[in-house]
């Protein structure tokens, strides 16, 4: 009999059988595992809501044939119980950890993107910065540490010095006149200042940016992680729909 315990945050939940659920949980060091919490859905449920989504919980586990089977887990922070309240911030840690996800589906070695979504989902969980930008933030850090972040002041094709205009998910970021394809988006330059703002944490002059810089911001940064992972977020998708 092998068990195992970690530290991790509850991505998702689905589903299984009667009273039985799968969840997703992104570990620190076991990377992301799928897990059955036998009971959970029952009133008398020893696991109680410690498994909901965006819980921040030490579980042990047994290894399974398919699935592990959770056998133990003690709550350490609860962010879901704040998150749950504010519809803004539940639809940015939604697409967060969708994102997460998507990203440690196919990278082993998680422990800085277990890291950076706690800190992400904490920030977000204490109402530090409106919930859009806390979600920017995430998503451009996220994508660097997964090794795909874009340039935002050179030519991200002959390393022109910037700053430059026009912006090309599938060149790499922004692009100077002589590079830039048919359809690359044309935001103003102060919308790649903004973005760079947010992937090096520097909050006061992020949150100081025009509002209309931040939309185009965070639309960039939507094509991004939408090229990258080829495929759309559902959770952003929803949220962009608003």
């Amino acid at each position: 009999m092998h068990n195992y315990r970690d530290e991790g945050i509850v991505l998702q939940g689905h589903k299984l059988g009667e009273a039985d659920r799968i969840v997703t949980v992104l570990t620190r060091s076991h990377g992301l595992i799928r897990a059955v919490a036998k009971g959970i859905r029952r009133t008398k449920s020893r696991f109680g809501s410690r498994l909901e989504p965006f819980m921040l919980v030490d579980l042990q586990c047994h290894v399974g044939r398919s699935l592990d089977i959770v056998t133990q887990v003690e709550l350490i922070e609860p962010f879901a119980r704040g998150i749950g309240a504010d519809y803004d911030a539940y639809s940015a840690a939604s697409v967060m950890a969708e994102t997460a996800a998507r990203i440690t589906e196919v990278e082993p070695q998680s422990r800085t993107h277990f890291l950076l979504l706690v800190s992400a989902i904490r920030s977000l969980c204490n109402g530090e910065h409106p919930p859009r930008l806390a979600l920017d933030a995430y998503l451009l850090r996220a994508m660097s540490v997964a090794g795909w972040a874009p340039s935002l002041l050179d030519c991200a094709q002959c390393g022109s010095p910037g700053p430059h205009r026009a912006f090309s998910a599938s060149l790499g970021g922004a692009v100077c006149t002589t590079c830039r394809p048919s359809g690359a988006a044309l935001p103003d330059t102060d919308a790649l200042e903004h973005m760079a703002a947010l992937l090096s944490g520097d909050w006061e002059r992020a949150e100081s940016s025009d509002l209309h810089d931040q939309i185009d911001g965070s639309k960039l940064v939507s094509d991004w992680v939408s090229w990258h992972l080829e495929r759309n977020i559902r959770s952003l998708r929803v949220l962009e729909s608003r």
